[in-house]
């Protein structure tokens, strides 16, 4: 089997270079807050869930003052995800599953929206987040929903027909996963915040962000390879390369 593939922007966030390259200097970045809508004969999943719509009216108390100090939101009303997902017919509590790449605000925001749906994450990944203090851009309440939690370690078979896998790609978090799809027109990946940009994977430039330094050049190595294989390879917050994807209702494939 096969599945398909529907992008969804759920806003945008102005944020330092520095986050995004390594050896940046002064300058701002505004990137996209990407969801994925995947459609499988067996159901259907949400990779990331973009952000909360508390972000647009209260970003200092939602974030913390450091945090919402760091970045402008651009998040006008109808771009949250049940919205998105209302102007092509698909109710979001009739979702299956919630692939969150990692739990950071920007990708997870949504989750409690999806309220039928279990969430499935990798179990350091869990781990990490829901200790006392995890690092900056875990907030709990996003993740920490109630909502069933499928922890898995490696790669995980959402469906049991090898289509849409879960795969390891650690290094920005400690436990990051990107998804790899296969669909009528070829294999995809989504890396979510493994790799952010074309740039990043082209040139190896690594991001100013790093939980592990050496994991996130393995992953960029996997998806290098992943895409000599033939693997159309989609990064996690590219402004340059975002608008050339189709998106819902169009289909990316």
């Amino acid at each position: 089997m096969t599945a398909e593939i529907y992008a969804l922007e759920c806003g945008q966030l102005t944020m330092p270079l520095k986050i995004f390259f390594e050896e940046a200097g002064e300058g701002v970045m505004r990137a996209p807050i990407p969801s994925f809508l995947i459609k499988h004969a067996k159901g259907s999943l949400l990779f990331d869930t973009g952000l909360n719509e508390i972000t647009r009216v209260d970003p200092k108390g939602y974030l913390g003052e450091r945090l919402a100090g760091l970045m402008e939101v651009h998040f006008g009303p109808g771009e949250d995800l049940q919205s998105r997902l209302e102007r092509i017919d698909v109710e979001i509590s009739r979702v299956d599953y919630i692939v969150n790449s990692h739990l950071h605000f920007d990708h997870c925001g949504c989750n409690a929206k999806v309220i039928n749906a279990p969430v499935i994450v990798q179990q350091r990944e869990w781990d990490w987040a829901t200790q006392l203090e995890p690092e900056g851009g875990y907030v709990r309440s996003d993740y920490d929903t109630g909502q069933d939690i499928i922890t898995i370690v490696g790669e995980h078979d959402v469906f049991g027909d090898g289509s849409v896998l879960c795969i390891p790609s650690y290094g920005h978090t400690p436990g990051h996963q990107s998804l790899r799809i296969k669909t009528e027109s070829g294999e995809y990946v989504l890396t979510g915040d493994a790799c952010y940009l074309r740039q990043t994977l082209e040139e190896f430039a690594l991001p100013g962000v790093m939980h592990d330094r050496s994991q996130t050049l393995a992953s960029l190595k996997m998806f290098r390879e992943l895409q000599d294989r033939g693997a159309t390879i989609i990064y996690g917050h590219d402004p340059e390369f975002w608008p050339t994807l189709p998106k819902a209702p169009d289909r990316i494939a």
